[in-house]
């Protein structure tokens, strides 16, 4: 052997001795959270300071972001720039087939806060009414997928109108002006606009509405299990208290959204049930059939596995707890 060579090595050697197993997570300073208006049970817990009483033991601070639709928080999530975001489960399940490394973890309502709606004087009736006209929608959130399967049972793709890519909150006020034809809604605006505006929710499919979940990022729950499982733990903290007590979710939901009581109690005693919590077995059948729809209607490649990526995304093995 060359003197070169067993100092090559040597040197290998030696690295292999100091490396360490695995890099050891920084200490966790910051939890990074969003709250949103189609998630009440997250403006409970923003209004209560909750997680900021869990964690201020630890010194780690709590940082609320607004999330203005699933496609929003899933942005956040995979740059990075919160830990903890709300969506609905079959936007989470698209998310994660274009490779956003999350995981969902905990559902924090069963809603029906997507229809498609329509102004009071239209005379749009059925979704295959809606062939060649203008639909308002915000892509890559449940009302999108909502509208792609509303067409799909009706013989159309999205071909057959024209998508007018706006925010939900913009959406709403393209459809009272008159600008779109229809808008694939989204509450709270979709009860607005039925309250204030006299809109139609020509099409309604409840369980088409997949669940709302919460999502944690990949590397947090890797690096910081434990403060995850401490965050599911004040989640459901929160979930049981508006739960129990109805009036103060809506006093807390007006003092966010400013909304009047027939709006607010339109979405939340009307279309939002909090009496789950875990992710099971109804959770991922909904979820999976959203999927396999939008692979149906071209969507989603032929060639993904959905079910695969949808047991990639779920970890139902962070605990709650039982009492």
């Amino acid at each position: 052997m060359t003197e070169i060579s067993r100092r090559i090595l040597l040197a290998g050697a030696v690295a292999l001795v100091m490396a360490p197993a695995a890099r050891a997570a920084d200490p966790l300073k910051e939890i990074r959270i969003d709250w949103a208006t189609y998630n009440p049970v997250s403006m409970v817990l923003k209004q209560k300071g909750l997680l900021e009483r869990e964690f201020a033991k630890d010194g780690i601070t709590v940082t609320w972001v607004q999330s203005a639709g699933s496609n929003k928080a899933l942005e956040f999530l995979n740059a990075g720039s919160i830990d903890f975001g709300s969506t609905a489960g079959s936007a989470a399940l698209v998310a994660k087939i274009n490779g956003n490394p999350i995981k969902s973890i905990y559902v924090y309502s069963r809603p029906e806060w997507t229809a498609l709606v329509t102004s009071k004087d239209s005379k749009i009736a059925g979704v295959a009414d809606l062939k060649g006209k203008r639909v308002a929608v915000t892509r890559g959130t449940d009302p999108h997928i909502f509208l792609v399967r509303a067409l799909l049972g009706a013989g159309l793709t999205e071909k057959d109108i024209t998508p007018v890519l706006l925010q939900h909150a913009d959406g709403k006020t393209a459809l009272i002006r008159g600008d779109v034809d229809a808008w694939a809604g989204l509450d709270p605006m979709m009860a607005q606009a039925e309250v204030e505006e006299g809109a139609k929710l020509f099409y309604r499919k409840a369980d088409a509405n997949t669940w709302g979940i919460l999502n944690v990022r990949e590397q947090f729950l890797k690096d910081y299990p434990d403060a995850a499982r401490r965050v599911l733990a004040v989640y459901e903290e929160a979930r049981k208290y508006s739960l129990a007590n109805y009036d103060e979710l809506k006093k807390t939901f007006i003092a966010v959204t400013k909304l009047p009581e027939a709006v607010v109690d339109k979405q939340l005693k009307e279309r939002t049930e909090l009496t789950h919590s875990r992710i099971g077995a109804p959770q991922r059948e909904s979820i999976l059939a959203a999927g396999l729809a939008l692979q149906q209607a071209g969507v989603v490649d032929a060639k993904v596995d959905v079910k695969a990526t949808l047991d990639a995304l779920i970890d139902d093995q962070v605990p709650l707890p039982t009492n």
